[in-house]
């Protein structure tokens, strides 16, 4: 499954925008993590800017 290393995260959204099953979401500090609804597809992992996301 893939993570989001929230340090890193610059919570821009285009994780959440690009991911085909909705398993992306913010927390209430804006950066975003991802669920169990995780299908491994890495389409979030392609698009983020800061490359805070890895299997």
């Amino acid at each position: 499954m893939y993570v989001i290393d929230k340090e890193t995260c610059i919570g821009c959204g285009a994780c959440e925008g690009t991911c085909p099953v909705g398993a992306i979401s913010a927390d209430e500090n804006g950066k975003y993590e991802i669920c169990d609804a995780c299908v491994d597809c890495g389409a979030c992992a392609s698009v983020c800017p800061v490359e805070a996301i890895t299997a």
